[in-house]
């Protein structure tokens, strides 16, 4: 009785979970491509987890809180790890709507996929579209961020032009005592012409070189 019970029960889940059958999903794994060396191998224990956690996807839909890992069906398992899944109501008699195991399956894509250390690439559920991660808000308002780079290039600026101010202006304050410095210097110079020193002529005062005096001018009175 017992066994006959057991081939009805297989009997009618065979008939429940198809590929291509209605309510059905394709579930296709990369392990080896996403861990390389790392990669674990599937089995039963990991068939049981993928389950677990669609059952416990399901019970977060309303009205499906009684959801159980038996009333997940896998079937047509692949080596290179693809298989196909339904989720039968508590009767076990006909599956839930795909409607119900898309919501359920896209509101928690990315806790299935941390329990097998993959990603939406790697864990494909082929009919169930990715779901997008939501836009990350920055901790500081974009507007902020703008006004303190506007505000810095402001302040770099005015200090600049007031560098180059204070700079020419030594430059005017230097040029003119340059030029008294450079005068005084060419009419304090000596030449020394023939080895007698010589006084050069002063255009200013009027003076005249001793040097160049005969006797007799020195001697004669003006």
């Amino acid at each position: 009785m017992l066994w006959l019970l057991f081939f009805l029960v297989t009997a009618i889940h065979a008939e429940l979970c198809q590929p291509g059958a209605e309510n059905a999903f394709k579930v296709r794994l990369s392990i080896r491509t996403a861990l390389g060396d790392k990669a674990y191998a599937w089995d039963t224990n990991e068939e049981y987890l993928f389950k677990a956690m669609v059952a416990f996807s399901m019970r977060k839909v309303a009205n499906r809180e009684k959801t159980e890992i038996s009333h997940v069906l896998l079937c047509n398992v692949t080596q290179r790890v693809s298989f196909w899944f339904v989720v039968t109501d508590p009767s076990e008699k006909h599956t839930l709507p795909a409607v119900e195991v898309q919501e359920a399956i896209r509101m928690n894509r990315n806790r299935i996929n941390n329990a097998f250390f993959l990603n939406d690439q790697t864990l494909e559920f082929l009919k169930i579209p990715s779901t997008l991660i939501p836009p990350t808000d920055p901790p500081v308002p974009i507007w902020i961020i703008i006004f303190g780079v506007i505000f810095c290039i402001v302040i770099v600026a005015i200090i600049l032009l007031i560098l180059s101010g204070i700079r020419q202006r030594r430059r005017k304050d230097k040029g003119p005592s340059e030029v008294d410095d450079t005068e005084d210097k060419c009419e304090n110079t000596i030449t020394i012409e023939n080895g007698i020193p010589c006084d050069p002529l002063d255009t200013k005062g009027g003076h005249v070189n001793d040097a160049f005096m005969t006797e007799d001018e020195r001697l004669t009175p003006l």
